[in-house]
C-alpha cells in the first residue's frame, strides 16, 4: 500500500481512533500557533492493524546487531497490546528467542510539532525509541533521521534526542541528553518541533536540544525538507542497548505509550 503523506489537512475528525481525552486536545506545551492535526489515544483494543499504523517485522539486526525478532499481531500472545488506553510494546521470551514490536505510521508529515507521552522499560538490554524517518528513504543516515526519544536500560533515567544525516552521524551526531529520574516509573511527554529553520527537542515542555538549518541547500547537513513518518519500537540488545550486556531476568519489559499527537501550523511552510 502506498504510504500517504500530509503537509496540511483540515481539522476534521481530529480523534481518528477514539478520543478518551475528549475533543479539542491541544496540550499545555504545544508552541503557539499550532493546531492538532492527527492523534492516536490508543483507546481501542483493535487499533492494529488498521489504516494508520503498520507493523515492521523480522530478525535482521536492523543495522545495529539487535537481538530481538519484531513480530506482528496484537494481544497477549504477541508483543503489542492495547489496554486501558495504553499501548504496551513488550520485549519477552518466546522459546529461545526474544520478540518485540516495531510500528510505523502510514501517514507522514512535513514539519510540525510531534509528541508522545511515554513510560520507559526497565532492564539492561532494553532500547526503546520514538523517532522519525523520511517517507522514501534509500539509505541511512544520508536521508535523515530524527530521534525524538531514545534511551537504554543500562543507563536508567537518561533520555536522548537528536538528528542524524550524512555529516552528523556516529561520533559527529547532533544530540543531547537529559536526566529524568522517573523516566522508567512515570509517564513523561517527549516532543520535537521541526520547521524549515530548526529542529528542537523537549521533555515535559522543557527545551534541551536545538539544531539549526544552515540554509546552504546541502542534503548532507539538512535532509529534513521532505515528509517523515513516526516510529515506535522496543529493541533488545544491539550496539547501544547491549553495550554493557543484557539481563534476561528483566524480561518481560514493557514500553508504554499513552498517546501520540501531531500538530501543524495553518501554513507549515512558515515554520
Amino acid at each position: 500500500m502506498k504510504i500517504k503523506h500530509t503537509i496540511l489537512l483540515p481539522l476534521t475528525a481530529l480523534i481518528l481512533l477514539g478520543g478518551g481525552c475528549g475533543s479539542g486536545i491541544e496540550g499545555s506545551g504545544v508552541p503557539e500557533g499550532y493546531s492538532l492535526l492527527w492523534n492516536d489515544e490508543f483507546n481501542t483494543k483493535n487499533f492494529l492493524p488498521d489504516h494508520e499504523w503498520r507493523f515492521v517485522t523480522g530478525k535482521t539486526g536492523w543495522g545495529y546487531n539487535e537481538l530481538q525478532i519484531y513480530v506482528a499481531g496484537l494481544g497477549e500472545d504477541a508483543a503489542a497490546l492495547v489496554e486501558d488506553g495504553i499501548l504496551k510494546i513488550t520485549a519477552k521470551e518466546r522459546g529461545d528467542e526474544v520478540i518485540s514490536a516495531r510500528i510505523n505510521t502510514r501517514r507522514s508529515w512535513l514539519y510540525g510539532y510531534f509528541e508522545a507521552r511515554l513510560k520507559l522499560p526497565q532492564g539492561k538490554g532494553t532500547w526503546p525509541a520514538f523517532w522519525m524517518l523520511p517517507e522514501n528513504f534509500v539509505i541511512l543516515p544520508d536521508d535523515g533521521e530524527i530521534d525524538i526519544m531514545e534511551a537504554v536500560g543500562y543507563d536508567p533515567g537518561w533520555v536522548h534526542v537528536g538528528i542524524h544525516s550524512r555529516t552528523y552521524t556516529g561520533a559527529t551526531g547532533k544530540n543531547a541528553r537529559k536526566k529524568i529520574p522517573t523516566a522508567q516509573s512515570d509517564f513523561h511527554v517527549y516532543a520535537v518541533e521541526w520547521t524549515p529553520d530548526f529542529i528542537k527537542g523537549y521533555v515535559d515542555n522543557e527545551l534541551y536540544f536545538e539544531f539549526l538549518n544552515d540554509h546552504e541547500g546541502n542534503k548532507d547537513t539538512w535532509p529534513f525538507n521532505k515528509p517523515f513518518y513516526l516510529k515506535l519500537n522496543l529493541a533488545w540488545g544491539g550496539n547501544w542497548g547491549g553495550y554493557e550486556g543484557i539481563d534476561e531476568s528483566c524480561l518481560p519489559a514493557a514500553y508504554e505509550i499513552d498517546y501520540v499527537r501531531v500538530y501543524q501550523k495553518s501554513s507549515p511552510a512558515l515554520g
